[in-house]
């Protein structure tokens, strides 16, 4: 269901615009909200915000840089100033934006500048996305408590940024965990992501 409405928001979005990638905001119901995040590989975030009682959609894309309609190729280069990213779809009536906060840390390393586990690039970088003033201050309030009670030594380097522009990525990219399992598991365990957030997080890591 949640994949279903998930193509059905980013067709929409283009059809909107009149063209792929065209758009820069995520089309969202009405009684929803989004949360934007960046973690490193967005293949590795949808997974974690799907299994959220609450969430509608999680949706693959490009955000915090200045080049207008970018492709994978173009963000892979390094030189868009885009991050990979995942628009997280929710309703606030069943889910709070605290809670996704939460899944985002444990999911993440924030020690780790313009890097992720084996993806290194500005465009793996970890940030949070804030779309207004609450969110900012969850946002903040959330990182002070992981400084507060992180039990690594290095200082936290995550990003809290005010959300721009939004470009959904290509339709291969979308749910690539559920349409190539094998490819996936693969690819997180050659990077060492999961266990770095074991170390990171212990028993919370990746949950």
């Amino acid at each position: 269901m949640k994949s279903l409405r998930m193509k059905l928001f980013l067709f929409l979005a283009s059809a909107a615009c009149g063209a792929a990638f065209a758009t820069t905001t995520v089309n969202v119901p009405p009684g929803d909200a989004v949360a934007t995040f960046a973690g490193g590989c967005f293949w590795c975030m949808e997974g974690p915000f799907d299994k959220i009682p609450g969430v509608v959609a999680t949706i693959s894309g490009y955000t915090g840089g200045k080049t207008a309609n970018p492709t994978y190729e173009d963000v892979s280069s390094g030189r868009t100033g885009h991050a990979e990213a995942v628009a997280v779809v929710y309703d606030p009536k069943k889910v709070s934006y605290e809670k996704l906060l939460e899944v985002f840390w444990v999911n993440v390393d924030p020690t780790s500048k313009d890097r992720q586990f084996c993806d290194s690039g500005s465009q793996y970088t970890s940030a949070i996305f804030y779309h207004d003033d609450s969110q900012k201050r969850a946002a903040e309030a959330s990182r002070a408590q992981v400084e507060r009670t992180k039990t690594f030594k290095e200082p936290i380097v995550t990003r809290i940024e005010k959300a721009g522009p939004f470009y959904p990525a290509e339709d291969y990219h979308q749910d690539f965990y559920t349409k190539n399992p094998v490819r996936y598991q693969l690819y997180r365990k050659g990077c060492g992501r999961d266990a770095r957030l074991k170390d990171l997080w212990g028993d919370k890591a990746g949950h």
